[in-house]
C-alpha cells in the first residue's frame, strides 16, 4: 500500500510539474518567442532615422541577454529586461548616409542603407491613403520620372486592436521613390516630401499609417480621451470581446437576406455573351444615375449594353477603358470577356484591355452595375472612354439598359461594432508600436468621417494633437493638416453645412501651438470625395512645414479671419496671413460673402477689398450683425486670396 501511495505521489508530482511548465509557456511566451534578438518591423534595411535627435533602437530577446549595437564606429550595450525587452538610446547624428548598423546578442542582425534625415508621420483616412498609383493618369510623368532614392516610405499595414496597444506591426518595409516603386506612395505625402527635399536635399522618411473611412477617435490613445468620459466608457466596454461579439450578433440578420437571381446570368445566355440578342431594353444616358432617368427607388442589378465602333488603328492593340466612377459595384465585359471589376464605389474605374480583344468595327461593351442604396449608376463629369496609343473612342452617350435583379428592402437592424472605427483601435495597432521612433513632425489628413458630428471635432482634434505629441515624446512636434476641400453639390443660396462647420472646427485647431492648417477650398471636386489634385495639397502642407518646422520666414497660409467691426450697414473684416495683400484670384468682384441681422437670416452680400481688409454690406440690411464667407459644402466661387496665391479659409462670425 505504501509503495502504491509513493508511486501515486510521484505520478501526481509529474503531472504538477507538467502543468507548471505548460502554464509557464502560456503566461510567459516572451522567453520562448524571443530566444533570439528580434527588431520591430519599422527598424529594418533602408530606414530613415531622424537627424539631430537622440535615437531609440529597441527590440526583444531572451531575458537577461546582452545586446550590443555597432553604429557609426561606436558600440552601445544594454541588457534585456525580465520581460524580454531592450532599448538603446543613440546620440544625435547629422543628415547623411548610407550607414550600416549591427545588433548582436545570441544572434546578429545587420541593417544596411540607413539614412539620417527627417521623418514625418503621415496619418488619416483615404485621402492620405490614396497612392500615386490611383492617380497615375494625372501624375504619369511624375511616376515615370521619379528618381528620389532618398525619399522613402514605410507603409504601415492596416490592423486594429480593441483590447489595448500592440507591441509591433504586422509587417512592413521601407521603399524608395524611384520610378515604379513610387506608385504605392501616398500622393499627398510624396508631393510634400519632394518639395522639402528639393529645397534641403536631406533624406525624407514618410511613415504612412492611414485607413480609409475612419474617424479621428480611432487614432487617439486611451490616455488622449481623459477629458471624454463617455468615450472612455466605450473603450472599456470594447475591451470585453464577449460584449463586442454579442453586439455584432444582434446586428446580423438571423437569416442571410436572400437576394433574387440575376436574370442577366441565369437565362439561356448571359447578357454579356457576344451572341446574346437583347430584347425590350430601355435607353439610358452615361454618365448619370438611373434614378434620374426613369428608374425610381431601384436598388439592385442593372445591365448596360452598347455597340462601340473601334477604328482599325486600335484593333489588336493593348488598350485602356476609363469608366469614371460607378455606384456601387461593376463588372465590365468586352466582346463576351470580363475585363475588370470593382466591388465598391470609390475607386476610379481604369481597366486594361488585352491586345487580342478589340477588333475593327463593332465591339460589344456590357457593364453589370450593382447598387445597394441611394442613386445607382455612373458618376457625372468623369472620364468615360476607351483608348489605345493616340486613338480615343468616347463612351458617353446613350446606352441600352435592362434590370437584372431588384433587391427587396431589408429590415432595420441595430448597429454593430466596426472595430476599425472604434476609439483607440487604430492607435493601438498602427501607431502605438512605433511611438518610440523619433520623428520630425506629423501630417494629418482626416475629417470626412467626422462630418456627421462636426462640432465635436473642435475638441477631438486638439486632443489628438496633444496625445500624439505625448506618445511620440515630442511636446512641440509640428502638426500640419489640410482643411477639408469643397465637395458635393453647389447650393446657390446661403445655407447651413456640416462640412463648413467641420472646416471651422479644423480652423479652431490652430489654437494649439506649432500647428498649421492649409486651405483647400479650391481643390475639391463636387462629385468625388477623393479629388484628383493631390499635388497642391501636398505642396501647401510643405509650405506650412517650411515655416513651422524649418523656420523659413515665408507666407504659408491663405488669409484667416482675425476680427471684425460694424459701422452702420457695413461689416469690416481683418485677416491674418494677408501675404502681401488681399486679391481676388479671378480679377472679379468678391464672391461668397453673406450677412445677417439679429434673426440670422443670411442673404448674399456685396464685398470689396480696402486696405487689406474686406468690407461687406447688403442694401437689404440696415443693421447687419453677422457675416459668413464660403459657408457651404461646396461654395460656388470662393475667390478671396492673398498675393501668394493661397485661398482664404471659410469662416463665420455668428
Amino acid at each position: 500500500m505504501k509503495k502504491e501511495t509513493g508511486m501515486l505521489k510521484k505520478h501526481n508530482s509529474l503531472i504538477t510539474v507538467g502543468r507548471l511548465l505548460l502554464l509557464a509557456l502560456l503566461v510567459s511566451p516572451l522567453t520562448n518567442a524571443f530566444s533570439q534578438v528580434r527588431l520591430p518591423k519599422i527598424i529594418t534595411n533602408g530606414m530613415v532615422l531622424q537627424r539631430d535627435a537622440k535615437l531609440n533602437i529597441w527590440g526583444w530577446a531572451s531575458p537577461g541577454e546582452k545586446i550590443t549595437i555597432a553604429f557609426n564606429s561606436k558600440r552601445y550595450k544594454t541588457t534585456t529586461s525580465t520581460e524580454g525587452k531592450w532599448l538603446v538610446e543613440l546620440p544625435a547624428m547629422k543628415a547623411g548616409g548610407p550607414h550600416r548598423m549591427t545588433i548582436s546578442g545570441k544572434n546578429t542582425i545587420t541593417l544596411e542603407d540607413i539614412m539620417m534625415g527627417d521623418v514625418w508621420f503621415c496619418s488619416g483616412q483615404s485621402n492620405m491613403v490614396h497612392q500615386l498609383n490611383i492617380h497615375d493618369v494625372t501624375y504619369a510623368d511624375e511616376i515615370a520620372n521619379a528618381n528620389y532614392p532618398e525619399i522613402r516610405q514605410f507603409l504601415v499595414p492596416t490592423r486594429n486592436s480593441l483590447t489595448g496597444p500592440i507591441d509591433d506591426l504586422a509587417d512592413g518595409s521601407w521603399s524608395q521613390a524611384v520610378s515604379e516603386e513610387v506608385r504605392p506612395f501616398s500622393a499627398v505625402a510624396y508631393f510634400f516630401a519632394k518639395k522639402i527635399y528639393d529645397k534641403y536635399h536631406v533624406p525624407i522618411g514618410l511613415i504612412n499609417a492611414s485607413v480609409g473611412g475612419t474617424p479621428i477617435e480611432a487614432w487617439t490613445s486611451e490616455e488622449g480621451f481623459k477629458e471624454f468620459p463617455s468615450v472612455l466608457q466605450t473603450i472599456e466596454n470594447n475591451k470585453d470581446t464577449a460584449y463586442v461579439n454579442a453586439i455584432n450578433r444582434k446586428a446580423r440578420p438571423s437569416q442571410p437576406p436572400k437576394q433574387p437571381e440575376d436574370k442577366g446570368l441565369t437565362g439561356p445566355k448571359p447578357w454579356y455573351a457576344i451572341d446574346f440578342v437583347p430584347k425590350d431594353w430601355r435607353t439610358i444616358n452615361i454618365p448619370g444615375y438611373w434614378e434620374d432617368q426613369g428608374a425610381k427607388d431601384l436598388n439592385g442589378i442593372v445591365w448596360y449594353r452598347k455597340e462601340i465602333e473601334v477604328p482599325a488603328s486600335m484593333a489588336g492593340k493593348e488598350a485602356k477603358v476609363f469608366l469614371g466612377r460607378i455606384v456601387d459595384a461593376d463588372v465590365l465585359y468586352i466582346n463576351g470577356k470580363e475585363v475588370g471589376n470593382k466591388t465598391y464605389q470609390y475607386p476610379q474605374r481604369r481597366y486594361p484591355v488585352p491586345a487580342s480583344l478589340l477588333k475593327a468595327g463593332k465591339n460589344i461593351f456590357v457593364v453589370r452595375v450593382t447598387n445597394y442604396n441611394g442613386k445607382g449608376g455612373f458618376v457625372p463629369e468623369k472620364p468615360y472612354c476607351v483608348f489605345a496609343g493616340s486613338d480615343t473612342v468616347d463612351l458617353k452617350g446613350y446606352w441600352q439598359y435592362k434590370v437584372g435583379a431588384v433587391f427587396e428592402p431589408q429590415p432595420a437592424l441595430p448597429p454593430g461594432i466596426s472595430a476599425q472605427n472604434q476609439p483607440t483601435s487604430l492607435f493601438n495597432a498602427m501607431v502605438a508600436p512605433i511611438t518610440a521612433y523619433r520623428i520630425k513632425g506629423i501630417l494629418w489628413y482626416q475629417g470626412e468621417s467626422n462630418a456627421g458630428k462636426p462640432v465635436e471635432y473642435a475638441d477631438l482634434l486638439p486632443a489628438l494633437i496633444n496625445d500624439w505629441r505625448t506618445q511620440f515624446d515630442h511636446p512641440n512636434a509640428p502638426f500640419i493638416y489640410p482643411q477639408l476641400p469643397n465637395f458635393m453639390e453647389v447650393n446657390y443660396l446661403p445655407s447651413e453645412s456640416n462640412w463648413a462647420i467641420l472646416r471651422e472646427s479644423q480652423l479652431k485647431g490652430l489654437a494649439v501651438p506649432n500647428t498649421a492648417m492649409t486651405v483647400n477650398i479650391d481643390l475639391g471636386e463636387w462629385n468625388d470625395i477623393h479629388p484628383d489634385n493631390k499635388k497642391d495639397v501636398g505642396e501647401r502642407m510643405a509650405l506650412a512645414a517650411l515655416n513651422i518646422a524649418y523656420g523659413e520666414a515665408i507666407v504659408y497660409s491663405g488669409p484667416l479671419y482675425q476680427k471684425h467691426s460694424i459701422e452702420g450697414n457695413k461689416i469690416t473684416i481683418s485677416f491674418a496671413h494677408v501675404g502681401g495683400g488681399l486679391i481676388t484670384d479671378d480679377g472679379e468682384e468678391l464672391s461668397e460673402f453673406a450677412i445677417a441681422g439679429d434673426d440670422k437670416k443670411f442673404v448674399w452680400a456685396k464685398a470689396k477689398i480696402e486696405d487689406d481688409k474686406v468690407i461687406v454690406w447688403s442694401d437689404e440690411l440696415a443693421e447687419p450683425k453677422y457675416v459668413r464667407y464660403a459657408w457651404a459644402d461646396n461654395p460656388d466661387n470662393p475667390n478671396l486670396y492673398n498675393q501668394k496665391g493661397l485661398p482664404a479659409s471659410p469662416f463665420r462670425t455668428d
